[in-house]
């Protein structure tokens, strides 16, 4: 049996969580017969990140197994939580997908049959590697924020990354069960990258369409700066590949 672990990150989605947690569910369902495989098992789990709107009694009434933190923990603790939740219920894939319908579940699918053909460790979305899944243009500063890290990133760790902030991903769960992650916030990735290629997993890219349904979302906590926003991502970067050379595992 293959079991799959999707995990939806959510925090104030009043607006979007039924809808989409519904799709998604449905979507779960589907993807076993659609690929064929009766020995594939899908799950879906919500991880509440303490909302404070209406969130909490919407899930409820979804019956979508939640996990509700008892404060607001941040993106990288809900990443650092899917995959200790797939080593606990022993499932051999974690799929990551936000909740505000900027990703589409009916691309669950594909991320499920490119983790079935076992070339990868994690295969993550990108909106910017095939033109064909283009949908509307990100928000100036967060698409040339993420172009300037994206390119920094290959040429540290080299790699051939499109989209370092895809938030859409599958992750075999061995492959990330040892990795020393402690960001808990937006700045996730940057150091989940640097210990991947330390840890020489294997990464594919698979197109998502690019949808921004509120281009005036904030990141909080000072973020909303875009040069504020650079610097600490930066730096998270930096302290990675800091700590990954101090121990030899990456070429200075």
């Amino acid at each position: 049996m293959t079991r799959v672990l999707i995990a939806v990150p959510v925090f104030n989605e009043a607006a979007t969580v039924v809808s989409v947690l519904t799709e998604i569910s449905r979507c779960a369902a589907d993807i076993p017969l659609a690929l064929g495989r009766s020995d594939l098992a899908l799950t879906v789990i919500a991880l509440d990140d303490h909302s404070t709107d209406a969130t909490p009694a919407l899930l409820a009434s979804l019956g979508v197994e939640t996990i509700r933190q008892p404060r607001n923990r941040g993106y990288g603790y809900a990443m650092r939580e899917t995959f200790r939740q797939a080593q606990f219920r022993g499932a051999d894939w974690c799929i990551s997908i936000d909740c505000d319908a900027q990703h589409e579940p009916a691309r669950l699918i594909d991320f499920v049959r490119t983790a079935l053909a076992d070339s990868a460790d994690v295969i993550s979305g990108t909106r910017y590697g095939d033109e064909a899944f283009a949908h509307d243009d990100a928000p100036e500063d967060r698409r040339a924020i993420n172009a300037t890290l994206t390119r920094e990133l290959n040429a540290a760790l080299e790699l051939k990354l499109t989209d370092a902030f895809c938030g859409y991903k599958a992750y075999r769960t061995s492959a990330v069960a040892d990795l020393t992650l402690d960001a808990d916030g937006y700045e996730f990735p940057m150091q989940f990258w640097v210990l991947a290629a330390a840890a020489g997993l294997r990464i594919e890219e698979l197109p998502t369409r690019r949808i921004y349904t509120d281009a005036a979302r904030r990141f909080g906590g000072g973020l909303d700066d875009s040069t504020v926003r650079l610097a600490h991502y930066r730096q998270t970067m930096a302290n990675a590949l800091h700590a990954v050379r101090s121990r030899s595992m990456l070429p200075r």
